[in-house]
């Protein structure tokens, strides 16, 4: 996958690693893998309001994978969520921007996540309540490809089908790694678009880097069922040193000549 990042791609990247130089530590590969995912979301698709975190009338997104949270924290920093400069507290002792996002410190939160494969049930909740009220609202909640191992994920995916939820975007973060390696040498998701098929979803695929392609794929009409997007990224995407390395997942000691490193091999 060859996809050119834009200026604005490069800017968020660049503003995960200010967070990261003063905590000297983060998820970096996870969030470097969905920058473009959830910016194109807030950018061009959410009915959403900094000034008024808790409109009611917003959409809703909700980063199940709540480890790549740097890349949301990014994006929300931009549209005014919380002061740009605040990046870098990040992991500080009373910071309101932790190694996973919470809901009741941080605007714009909606959920606060870390413990894999429960945001597509609270997900599926609040769509099944905006679905009994008429609302036009739509629910957004983006997992990671690795999370799909968890039982949750199923319960939940096969009482959307049940309820017909078509306010209800899965988007999937599929970099095809997991924590410490790919997914063929952890746990396989061999044909993952007839396992979501079979459990009543319909289901699109689209490069998760390119923003046109993402945009067309969440403005589509649904046809009465939910529907699952697998975007195809690269994790730590946009910096060579870090793509599909397994190294970058995670580390809790990130040294300054690491950060140089790192931008000196952004893309």
């Amino acid at each position: 996958m060859s996809e050119v990042l834009d200026s604005r791609s490069l800017e968020l990247r660049k503003m995960v690693l200010a967070a990261v130089t003063s905590s000297g530590r983060g998820h970096i590969g996870s969030a470097l893998s969905l920058i473009e995912i959830v910016s194109t979301l807030y950018d061009s698709v959410l009915r959403h309001n900094p000034r008024h975190p808790n409109w009611e009338e917003r959409d809703v997104f909700i980063l199940s994978k709540g480890h790549g949270c740097l890349g949301l924290y990014a994006v929300l920093a931009q549209h005014g969520y919380f002061p740009i400069e605040e990046l870098e507290s990040f992991c500080s002792f009373e910071s309101r921007l932790g190694g996973h996002p919470e809901w009741h410190t941080l605007p714009g939160i909606e959920f606060s996540t870390g413990s894999l494969g429960h945001g597509l049930a609270v997900a599926v909740g609040i769509s099944k309540a905006i679905q009994m009220k008429n609302s036009g609202r739509r629910i957004f909640v983006l997992l990671g490809d690795g999370e799909l191992g968890e039982g949750s994920i199923w319960e939940s995916a096969l009482h959307a089908a049940k309820h017909s939820l078509d306010n209800l975007v899965v988007v999937i973060d599929f970099n095809n790694m997991q924590a410490y390696g790919e997914l063929c040498s952890v746990l396989p998701l061999d044909n993952l678009e007839d396992k979501w098929t079979s459990f009543g979803f319909e289901v699109m695929h689209v490069n998760g880097h390119s923003r046109e392609s993402l945009l067309k794929a969440f403005v589509a009409k649904s046809d009465s069922r939910p529907r699952v997007i697998i975007a195809h990224t690269i994790k730590g995407k946009g910096i060579k040193s870090a793509e599909n390395s397994a190294e970058w997942h995670h580390k809790a000691k990130i040294s300054p000549q690491d950060i140089e490193n790192l931008l000196a091999n952004q893309q």
